[in-house]
């Protein structure tokens, strides 16, 4: 199986204050990670390395056994590192159109590529309001159009951060199907999600942070036999 994503001894640091100590996971072509820890373990901070946003002060960031550890963060983007962020973070003075046309990539080698049609396929809520203002789309609605646009640079790994946060429970079961969709398409996959039974419904591996620091990386199954590792890492669910 094709390495996609690996994180290797990855310190980082915000000014002096050492937040990632020595993380390392790798995720395989076509799997979904789900990356879990309680508040504050470091899981955006994981995600802000990756994307460039925070160049990790030590360690190996790898897309396709290619370094990208110390890039710009348009650099990896047109790599092919996609990222919906937390708090969904869409242009609300943009149309619908407008946020996802801005991001559009075209990658080769994807024999199925993301266009403004396949969006609009997968969200047609979103079809229905193209040319709305997005700031006046509902919080459900941001976040289609936030996965729709980082949908449509054409990954070939897609940093997903929080997307069920604050949304109403018939919304986060939308997209639960989004992502199981994505991949069965076989979409690459890191996801941080607080929703502990959403990400363990969609994941294949499960790598958990506390205080920085990889706590366990393993299966699926594994995390779902072990309840004192939940509780003790994750809390009761």
């Amino acid at each position: 199986m094709t390495e996609a994503l690996a994180l290797d001894g990855i310190d980082a640091y915000y000014g002096e204050g050492h937040v990632l100590h020595g993380v390392s996971f790798a995720l395989d072509s076509g799997r979904v990670l789900a990356l879990l820890g309680r508040n504050g373990a470091g899981k955006t901070t994981c995600m802000s390395a990756i994307i460039g946003f925070l160049p990790p002060r030590n360690g190996d960031i790898r897309l396709f056994g290619e370094s990208i550890a110390r890039m710009a963060p348009e650099a990896i983007s047109r790599k092919g590192v996609g990222f919906v962020p937390q708090g969904r973070r869409i242009f609300p003075t943009l149309t619908v159109r407008e946020n996802l046309t801005v991001a559009r990539q075209q990658r080769l080698q994807n024999p199925k590529p993301w266009t403004l049609d396949r969006v609009c396929e997968l969200f047609p809520r979103l079809k229905e309001r193209l040319l709305q203002v997005a700031g006046s789309l509902s919080g459900g609605e941001q976040q289609m159009l936030a996965i729709g646009r980082a949908l449509m640079g054409n990954p070939r790994v897609l940093l997903m951060d929080e997307p069920s946060e604050g949304l109403a429970p018939l919304i986060v079961a939308e997209v639960g199907r989004t992502i199981a969709r994505l991949k069965e398409e076989g979409q690459s996959i890191v996801l941080v999600e607080q929703n502990i039974k959403l990400a363990l419904g969609l994941a294949d591996e499960v790598v958990i942070l506390n205080t920085g620091r990889v706590a366990f990386a393993g299966s699926v199954e594994r995390v779902r036999s072990d309840q004192e590792l939940v509780t003790q890492h994750l809390g009761v669910f």
